[in-house]
């Protein structure tokens, strides 16, 4: 069956000598994988390896097999042709990082509309701007809306946050509990938007400890959830 639908490239993995086995989220579906025979074959020459770079937008036709775990693509277009994100060294850093990030913690085969425009935009945001230097922490902080565990912003006037239950609390519970620097950032991009992030002021340092905290967030709330390998280069490149 040949199903058209819009996909966003999360992982890619050669596959023997040719072959690329990709994993993309889908507006259709959730997340899908494709095996795409001989597409890295060059005598051919052969174009289509070009379309997935980490994050792009793609529109395919895909032949479609119920029960089988790789799909095939028939046809495939660029749905969106982003102009700097792989071409300007922070920006495909940030891609390599998220799409890692993306790549562990989506997995749901069902359609999720909502998360769906929320990547789509979000990374034409990312590609139009040039001032995008707490653009991941923002990403990451909304994602967990879409996972079902954003921070509870009832009582943000409390001097604490517990990463293990998501909640503002007025005294320290346990190791979880956060204050100072990574709590008021916290607050501060509770209550802002993509547009507004050039008006939050951080260093490096401030914005690598944040992150530290994000990622134990996101491993208290997703057993298996681990840190991404590339986080290190990540931190090299863009701190």
């Amino acid at each position: 069956m040949l199903i058209k639908t819009k996909a966003i490239v999360l992982s890619k993995l050669r596959y023997r000598d040719n072959d690329l086995i990709v994993k993309c989220i889908t507006s259709h579906r959730g997340v899908v994988s494709y095996l795409l025979r001989g597409v890295l074959n060059n005598k051919k020459g052969n174009s289509k390896a070009a379309y997935f770079q980490l994050l792009s937008q793609l529109k395919i036709e895909e032949n479609y097999r119920q029960n089988q775990s790789l799909q095939t693509i028939k046809n495939i277009r660029l749905d969106y042709n982003y102009t700097s994100l792989h071409t300007n060294i922070l920006k495909s850093a940030i891609a390599m990082f998220l799409a890692e990030v993306l790549s562990s913690v989506l997995r749901e085969e069902e359609e999720n509309q909502l998360l769906y425009n929320y990547l789509e935009t979000t990374f034409q945001w990312l590609d139009a701007k040039d001032d995008f230097s707490n653009f991941h922490l923002l990403f990451l902080l909304n994602l967990t809306k879409h996972l079902g565990f954003y921070p509870d912003a009832t009582d943000t006037n409390y001097m604490y946050f517990n990463l293990n239950n998501g909640l503002f609390e007025s005294k320290k519970q346990d190791l979880y509990s956060v204050s100072g620097e990574n709590l008021t950032i916290l607050k501060q991009l509770l209550g802002t938007n993509f547009d507004e992030l050039d008006s939050i002021k951080l260093n490096s340092k401030q914005r690598q400890s944040f992150l530290t905290m994000l990622l134990l967030y996101f491993e208290l709330h997703l057993g298996s959830f681990k840190k991404p390998k590339s986080l290190q280069i990540f931190n090299q490149v863009f701190n």
